[in-house]
């Protein structure tokens, strides 16, 4: 959510003008572009890497607090607390949920995309846990059958995550699907994780399907003033191998544990890379219905320097 700025004529404030701890950096932080844009390329370079991951880590912001509390708690929390561990990363996670609405890190249609990951995957750990394809080896209070309530709060790190970073790298795509079948494709994806038990696992058909549909799509997205550029299938891969690398921190941390970790715990497979792509495109649907996707213009580019221009005169006047 952005909004305008009456108090120096910014045509739109940037996310980090909606937090006041931030907004005393943005004036620093146009200086640093135009000290950047003004050099060579290697400098270029670093500037524009070095503000791809602060806007990355940005929108991790929940997934690595809730990373962060889970390996915290397997180290520090007391064993024989009279609060269940679990119970306590269910309220922590709802704590940092209020504060990042109430501090508008997250707007009300944020949190309502991010509501819908829990309903999605609470209802599939409901099934898979039932199945025996995972367990949650300790108590809780806050849970439905064998599924402790913080499991929602795991899936709403993924929504939390690309509905962020949608707005902080102004998302555009070219050669993007009809959302009716991007919304097909998901609800197959979905309906698999659970009939595959039953009937043959299709897997290898939704892999297909998905390169088919989103061979072509490409995504914009902007670092700075100008638009960057990146496969859609690629990165959906590679926020498939993130989301892997928290899942062993989670097992490591016995949040959950599948079967072959229980009398020892051992790294998650590779194999689990292609269910973390798939649910990465059911993922990707949600926030899709929702964000609509657009085609690339200009628009963001030209608000984008509009701001910069008028932090450095903002930033003049007030130095003068």
């Amino acid at each position: 959510m952005r909004r305008r700025s009456d108090e120096r004529g910014l045509r739109e404030k940037s996310a980090a003008e909606l937090w006041p701890p931030l907004r005393r950096f943005v004036e620093i932080e146009a200086g640093i572009g135009r000290w950047a844009t003004r050099g060579g390329k290697a400098r270029r370079f670093l500037y524009e890497f070095a503000r791809f991951g602060i806007k990355q880590a940005w929108a991790c912001l929940f997934g690595g607090i809730m990373v962060f509390l889970v390996l915290a708690t397997r180290l520090f929390y007391p064993a024989h607390a009279q609060l269940p561990r679990y119970d306590f990363l269910f309220l922590a996670a709802l704590g940092v949920q209020a504060a990042l609405i109430l501090l508008r890190f997250e707007s009300l249609k944020e949190a309502g995309v991010i509501f819908l990951f829990h309903v999605v995957g609470t209802v599939m750990e409901l099934f898979k846990t039932a199945q025996g394809s995972w367990v949650y080896p300790e108590a809780a209070f806050f849970r439905i059958g064998g599924v402790p309530l913080f499991t929602g709060f795991m899936y709403a790190c993924v929504g939390s995550y690309m509905m962020r970073a949608w707005a902080l790298f102004d998302f555009r795509f070219t050669h993007h699907p009809p959302l009716w079948q991007v919304g097909a494709l998901a609800a197959a994806i979905y309906v698999n994780f659970f009939a595959h038990h039953y009937v043959p696992d299709a897997r290898l058909l939704l892999f297909a399907a998905s390169g088919a549909l989103f061979w072509r799509t490409t995504i914009y997205y902007r670092i700075h003033h100008s638009w960057r550029t990146m496969p859609l299938l690629l990165a959906a891969f590679l926020a498939s191998c993130f989301i892997w690398i928290a899942e062993n921190v989670a097992t490591y941390s016995h949040v959950w544990l599948y079967p072959d970790q229980i009398a020892a715990w051992k790294p998650v497979g590779l194999a689990k890379l292609g269910s973390w792509f798939l649910l990465q495109i059911v993922s990707y649907a949600l926030v899709a219905l929702a964000c609509k996707p657009q085609p690339p213009d200009d628009a963001p580019i030209l608000e984008s320097r509009a701001r910069h221009d008028d932090r450095l005169t903002y930033r003049s006047r007030v130095s003068g």
